[in-house]
């Protein structure tokens, strides 16, 4: 949704500088933001320029909008918000945004199992990301064990800082004590 918002965005403020007007220059970052992330100083302006009638304002509002199907409480829910959704999607007229509302119909049955699982790929795009980052400090790895070894040593969540014993003469005095 980010990307289509973006290209409305991009098309608008094309077409707003032919005729002579910036109106959209440097708000790339606030349209792609939740409303509740804009920051302080730039929520008035953002404010501003979401009232008037733009396509870039729509195209925001849709986006806005469909945040909330993922607050849904089961499939059927879900169901109901997404066909509500995708009939504003279609007849916004704005193509970035239809284009995105056919993919997520075409994908609907996939997306729904998000709310039988509540489950999402993001953990493991995490952990991917995090091995990446390992390959890319090492400049690589020739020998697969050890690829596993330091996979297992950085990420395996291993307490490199054991639980201190007893001094022994800590031991001792409590064997006096017990005689």
């Amino acid at each position: 949704m980010n990307e289509a918002v973006n290209e409305v965005r991009k098309n608008e403020h094309r077409r707003l500088q032919a005729q002579g007007c910036d109106l959209l220059k440097n708000t790339r970052q606030l349209w792609l933001d939740g409303l509740e992330n804009v920051p302080d100083q730039h929520a008035q302006r953002f404010a501003e320029v979401r009232e008037l009638n733009l396509q870039t304002s729509r195209a925001w509002m849709s986006k806005e909008v469909f945040r909330s199907f993922w607050l849904c409480d089961g499939v059927k829910e879900a169901t109901g918000y997404f066909q509500k959704w995708y009939g504003l999607a279609i007849r916004s007229r704005l193509e970035p945004i239809k284009k995105v509302a056919r993919m997520g119909k075409a994908h609907l049955s996939n997306i729904l199992t998000f709310f039988v699982h509540r489950l999402t790929k993001g953990p493991i795009e995490g952990l991917n990301n995090k091995i990446q980052g390992l390959i890319k400090k090492a400049y690589g790895y020739r020998n697969k064990e050890r690829f596993k070894t330091d996979i297992f040593f950085h990420l395996g969540g291993l307490d490199l800082y054991p639980a201190q014993r007893k001094t022994p003469r800590t031991f001792l005095k409590r064997q006096k004590l017990e005689y």
